[in-house]
């Protein structure tokens, strides 16, 4: 059941976004290929969070800095990818990409369709490293290495050896994804445009949308005004194509910054001159994890609500439309 609303005065519009929107580029380019490998996050917040889209995009980024077109030594510690992990082992890693909360390395030539399947879950990590590797525990699942890398994968939900055809079943049970190339909107808003489902549900369904999470959620429906209750079916498509671009240009800066912000440079700490957020998820945000706080905008209370299995944030004055 939808939480109770509270009345309030209506909030000030935000402001238009700062940016025009960015086109359908690819979602890595050749600038953000040479990025250093971030260090592995050690945050554990109270909602064990699935990681977002962008992480995953940048993880994509970051195997392929360290091990493209390089033969790996690829081993598995724990023993549950032995057998594959033998097969690959002295091949190169020749692609590395990402569709929402999906990871897949390649190794070998195209041909050969030897895909790494991996989903992080809610308890997977991966932690890169410089040349020599420490000894592995036995918690690693995967381990790459070569003359000037490693990188230990543990506690995923999915890693598995897979074909080209296999690879290729679960791009098509996903919805678009805002950081690949390939995404079309329209896909993403024909399911949209028929649903009695909320509109916060629709966009954590990631056969509508995938790889926003709960953050990205939570912000972008903040950031147009946008009531979380509403049903998808009351979605305009121009709403929709603001938060798609939005989404968009929000997702690519998690990629480039490996964290997410999503305040606009009119709230951030300085301008507002209020202290920076606190929080073990870091980067600066409207509403999420800010339950009981004062709003940037209109300073009426942040308020949350179990919905589709994940904490809602909203700020009932705001998001009104």
């Amino acid at each position: 059941m939808p939480a109770p609303r509270t009345s309030a005065a209506p909030a000030p519009a935000l402001p238009p976004a700062s940016a025009p929107a960015l086109p359908l580029t690819p979602a890595l380019p050749p600038a953000l290929a040479a990025a250093p490998t971030p260090a592995p996050s050690t945050a554990h917040p109270p909602e064990a969070p699935v990681p977002e889209g962008h992480t995953i995009h940048r993880l994509a980024q970051d195997y392929h800095a360290a091990f493209g077109g390089r033969t790996a030594r690829v081993t598995s510690p724990q023993g549950k990818f032995t057998d594959a992990a033998a097969l690959l082992d002295g091949t190169a890693l020749t692609a590395a990409e990402a569709h929402g909360k999906h990871l897949f390395l390649r190794f070998g030539p195209a041909d050969a369709g030897n895909w790494v399947h991996i989903h992080l879950g809610l308890f997977g990590k991966v932690g890169f490293g410089p040349a020599p590797a420490p000894a592995p525990t036995d918690t690693v699942r995967l381990r790459l290495a070569n003359d000037t890398s490693y990188v230990d994968l543990r506690g995923p939900t999915t890693c598995a050896l897979i074909t080209e055809d296999e690879k290729n079943a679960v791009h098509a049970r996903l919805g678009p994804d805002p950081l690949r190339p390939d995404a079309d909107p329209e896909v993403a808003y024909r399911r949209i445009a028929r649903s009695r489902t909320t509109i916060a549900a629709l966009l954590m369904d990631q056969k509508v949308v995938a790889g926003v999470g709960n953050v990205y959620r939570a912000e972008v429906l903040f950031r147009h005004g946008i009531d979380p209750y509403r049903a998808g079916r009351d979605i305009g498509p121009r709403e929709w194509d603001a938060l798609w671009t939005d989404l968009v240009e929000l997702m690519r800066e998690g990629v480039r910054n490996n964290r997410i912000d999503t305040v606009r440079p009119e709230h951030t700490p300085e301008a507002m001159g209020r202290p920076p957020r606190v929080d073990d998820h870091g980067g600066e945000v409207y509403v999420y994890r800010r339950a009981n706080l004062p709003c940037h905008i209109c300073g009426g209370e942040i308020r949350t609500a179990g919905l589709a299995a994940r904490n809602l944030f909203w700020c009932p004055a705001c998001q009104q439309a």
